[in-house]
């Protein structure tokens, strides 16, 4: 049976629906019809029955469907060793991103690992975690590097890099030059804070619920939706903000922005790989997360080494 096909008949198989697999594979619905078509063809059996709204499968399908999987993944297996064997590391590598990872974290590694690996195609999308987890659902892209924990049986997920959001503001914005604050200060000052369901805000609410303390305490002058829009209006002096510790370490060299951390409250998260349960990983996908764990391994070996002096 051909392998193309197979994976065609398994995207509808799970879409339950002839449009819906076109976009997913990229090609048009009679492109998907005439595969299915064929396929029947060699099996002498039907596999779907079109109703109005989705497509059903029939009982041959329901059997075809356990052994498609399995031909399918021994093929992306035995294409993988072969890969191995003969050495040569190309191919392409599809992520996506949560903002604060492609704008400030990710820049930095993807240099290094292009100039090791200069035949691999890198394509990275920015999006939010929602589109993200989707689009590795769908195998639209391979990888994808998250700020939130996400619960979803059909992904994986692990913890690559540990994050502090801190507080910004101008460096003469409190008259105090100790880098720690009170939480009362932050009550007492105007909070230009992300939008509602941006992983920054879900860590400080998550921390305020853990102290006792309610989102109706802060003075909450303004909302973005964009990590540079805050960074702008906190340089304006309008207010502070939560944020990453690694947004801000140009504007901390330039002296634009000074960062804080708030007494006996330690904003702590990490940021995660998510890939989709089950499915077998393209070598450059294996090769970027290995590289990838590497640099958490020397991070974390620089983070003990600077707490020991």
């Amino acid at each position: 049976m051909n392998y193309e096909r197979l994976k065609t008949f398994i995207t509808v198989a799970e879409k339950k629906s002839f449009s819906e697999a076109a976009k997913i594979l990229f090609v048009t619905q009679p492109t998907i019809t005439s595969q299915i078509k064929a396929l029947e063809v060699e099996l002498r059996t039907k596999l779907f029955e079109r109703t109005t709204k989705k497509v059903q499968m029939t009982q041959s399908a329901k059997i075809l469907l356990k052994y498609a999987r399995e031909i399918v993944r021994m093929n992306d297996l035995a294409r993988k060793d072969i890969l191995h064997m003969e050495g040569t590391i190309y191919g392409e590598l599809g992520m996506g991103c949560s903002l604060t990872i492609g704008e400030y974290i990710l820049p930095n590694f993807l240099k290094e690992f292009k100039e090791a690996y200069p035949l691999i195609q890198i394509q990275v999308n920015i999006a939010n975690s929602e589109f993200i987890v989707d689009s590795i659902k769908n195998e639209f892209i391979d990888v994808g590097l998250v700020e939130t924990p996400i619960e979803d049986n059909q992904i994986e997920l692990e913890p690559f890099l540990e994050d502090e959001l801190v507080l910004i503001a101008t460096p003469d914005y409190f008259p105090s030059n100790d880098p720690w604050i009170s939480w009362e200060q932050v009550e007492q000052s105007p909070l230009i804070f992300r939008e509602e369901g941006s992983g920054t805000r879900s860590v400080v609410n998550h921390y305020m619920e853990k102290a006792g303390l309610s989102m109706n305490d802060l003075n909450i002058v303004m909302e973005l939706g964009s990590t540079e829009a805050i960074k702008a209006v906190v340089e304006s002096g309008l207010g502070v903000s939560f944020i990453s510790k690694n947004a801000i370490k140009k504007e901390q060299k330039l002296k634009l922005l000074k960062a804080y951390s708030i007494s006996n409250m330690k904003l702590k998260r990490h940021f995660y790989v998510a890939y989709k349960k089950n499915h077998v990983l393209k070598s450059v996908t294996e090769l970027f997360l290995d590289d990838l764990c590497g640099k958490k391994l020397e991070i974390d070996a620089l983070q003990i080494t600077e707490t020991s002096w």
